[in-house]
């Protein structure tokens, strides 16, 4: 399985981002993606993750300024980001779950992509 992250970057404060990722050469259907972020010195937690039917979760405070999309025909997913705060700055994860049976599902992460906010 190969995951594909982009369109991280250096953004000012107020400004706003809208990365992807792209999975491919999956053996297994795609089940939920979804995004998470890791800054320095802290936990990674979860952005947004979007299920095939198109059902969003959000992680705690990020309901307002984030939101997510998917292309199921192509196994995308897009993460859009308004108002960046420089506390919104770090490793962007991008992370699918594989359908591996009709009951299991096996969690796959991408290498990630940085963001950091600053003026």
């Amino acid at each position: 399985v190969q995951l594909q992250a982009s369109g991280g970057g250096l953004v000012q404060p107020g400004g706003s981002l809208r990365p992807s990722c792209a999975a491919s050469n999956s053996p297994y259907r795609i089940d939920n993606m979804g995004w998470y972020r890791q800054a320095p010195g802290k936990q990674r937690e979860l952005v947004a993750d979007i299920t095939t039917y198109g059902h969003v979760n959000y992680g705690g405070g990020m309901k307002g300024r984030f939101d997510i999309s998917r292309d199921n025909a192509n196994n995308t997913v897009w993460l859009v980001a308004v108002g960046l705060k420089p506390e919104d700055s770090g490793v962007y994860y991008c992370k699918v779950e594989l359908k591996l049976t009709w009951s299991q599902t096996r969690p796959y992460w991408g290498q990630g992509t940085l963001v950091t906010v600053s003026s």
